[in-house]
């Protein structure tokens, strides 16, 4: 049976879709059913409205939003028209994808041809310069694999020796055993909650937080409770307590440059967790895809100790990978933990994916044995990148406030309003494509705030935020509503 939204779901979801009303786009004002069309695609855009969902009657939508039928009846056929709802006479609408889309790098439906756009949505670089020489080598490291059948669920053992000693350089010492290696962080963490989430049961996560996160959790359906970042980052107090209190199966944090606020977790409230943890019975696992990419000199050289560092019951599994400091290309990632458990998440991954290309991992075995001279380079490039964004938002989006993150990816800004959804839908006609606020949080909220990723060339930056200010310029645009014409009856 499909998933149904009520007409009292939807108009919430929908919030304040009314902002828009009047905004001009090519053609000039826009009417009341294409705005009202606008917002259900924002919602599928941003991930609040699933595929598959059967939408509610006209009339009773019309009710929940206190509009006319004839206007939903329109925004339903405009929907029809782009692809994004298929109708059936007197069995209901349900969202689809159109044709000719796909999946985009932020998790969102995005069209196929994206020629022109500025793409603020993906928190990712390209490929280093020694990917090509890296992957060269590896071809000719292959050689005594091919007699084997290539499957190996905890992956290839010179590249476990190499996380390993990445992670006992950094003073926590692992060994081999206790490293896996998987398709990317992200199926680190699916793996994780397959093992050890069952259905219903209660998972704690930070909030904002990393969307494709929160749609593993989702997935598992696990019950989500959620602990507030503030704009100074997690309080010590709260914190703590809120991981006594939730008694969740698992906590999932982001410790190093949080995605997508930037702040950096303190050493002193990272050696409380574990021992919080382990007081209510909770697993920590512990997002470290950002760990090498501190912008700042001094701050590289004395970056507080790893969450795990302070565990003395095996109450913390850390993924990582190579999507962020490498390349998004290169789908490696990884889980540490206790050995035991780690074996046990080999035989679950068994049926999954059977264990990851082995060539894949000799190009990541190469890669870090370049690790210094690519991170420098990624580091240098993105401080550079980082402040050419932050003084085009000062000096194009002045009343929006942002705290400069010390490392990372992205910038985490507070808007002058609450109008992050209707932002990114303006945006996007002016060829930029930003993630709003809602994406990150669990329930909806964050109209406030937009992530904005400090990832393109310098010129792209500077264009893009002229691009916003301009969308947030047309929301402010004085609008007529099409009720607030007079009517003269005969």
């Amino acid at each position: 049976m499909s998933a149904i939204v009520r007409g009292a779901q939807l108009a919430r979801m929908l919030n304040a879709w009314q902002v828009a009303v009047g905004v001009r786009g090519p053609a000039g004002k826009r009417p009341e059913y294409v705005v009202l069309a606008n917002a259900v695609r924002g919602l599928l855009i941003d991930g609040r409205l699933a595929l598959g969902v059967r939408l509610p009657a006209e009339r009773e939508l019309a009710a929940a939003l206190g509009i006319s039928r004839t206007t939903v009846t329109a925004a339903y056929r405009e929907l029809r028209e782009s692809g994004h709802v298929s109708s059936r006479r007197g069995a209901g609408s349900w969202t689809e994808l159109p044709a000719g889309h796909r999946v985009g790098t932020s998790g969102l439906w995005t069209p196929s041809d994206d020629a022109g756009l500025i793409d603020l949505g993906c928190a990712a670089m390209p490929a280093p310069p020694e990917l090509s020489a890296a992957a060269a080598e590896a071809v000719t490291d292959l050689e005594p694999y091919q007699c084997g059948p290539g499957y190996q669920p905890m992956g290839l053992l010179v590249l476990r020796e190499a996380i390993a000693r990445r992670y006992t350089e950094r003073g926590l010492r692992t060994d081999p055993d206790q490293v896996m290696i998987t398709g990317g962080v992200q199926q680190a963490l699916d793996l994780l909650l397959r093992l050890l989430v069952a259905p219903g049961q209660r998972a704690l996560v930070e909030t904002p937080t990393y969307p494709n996160a929160l749609s593993a959790f989702v997935a598992q359906r696990a019950r989500i409770s959620s602990y507030a970042i503030g704009p100074d980052g997690w309080d010590p107090d709260l914190l703590l307590s809120t991981v006594r209190a939730a008694q969740a199966r698992v906590a999932y944090l982001i410790p190093e440059f949080h995605n997508p606020t930037g702040h950096l977790l303190p050493a002193a409230l990272r050696e409380k967790l574990p021992p919080a943890a382990h007081a209510a019975g909770t697993d920590l696992i512990i997002d470290e895809s950002f760990v090498d990419l501190a912008l700042e000199p001094e701050l590289a050289e004395s970056m507080p100790p790893a969450v795990a560092a302070f565990d003395r019951t095996a109450r913390v599994l850390t993924i990582g990978g190579m999507s962020k400091a490498f390349w998004g290309g290169l789908r490696i990632g990884w889980v540490r933990g206790p050995a035991p458990l780690i074996a046990r998440l080999a035989a679950a991954r068994v049926g999954v994916d059977m264990a990851s290309p082995v060539l894949d991992q000799l190009v990541a075995t190469r890669l870090l044995q370049r690790r210094d001279t690519i991170v420098a380079a990624r580091r240098k490039q993105l401080l550079v990148q980082r402040d050419t964004l932050a003084a085009a938002l000062r000096a194009e989006l002045p009343e929006w406030r942002f705290v400069l993150p010390r490392g990372g990816m992205v910038i985490w800004a507070e808007l002058d309003a609450p109008v992050s959804s209707a932002l990114a839908r303006s945006a996007e006609e002016l060829g930029v494509r930003v993630a709003p606020g809602p994406r990150f949080g669990a329930d909806g909220t964050m109209e406030r705030f937009m992530r904005l990723p400090f990832t393109l060339p310098e010129s792209d930056l500077v264009e893009a935020v002229r691009r916003l200010a301009e969308a947030r310029t047309d929301l402010d645009r004085p609008r007529r509503h099409s009720w607030s014409a007079q009517t003269v009856l005969a």
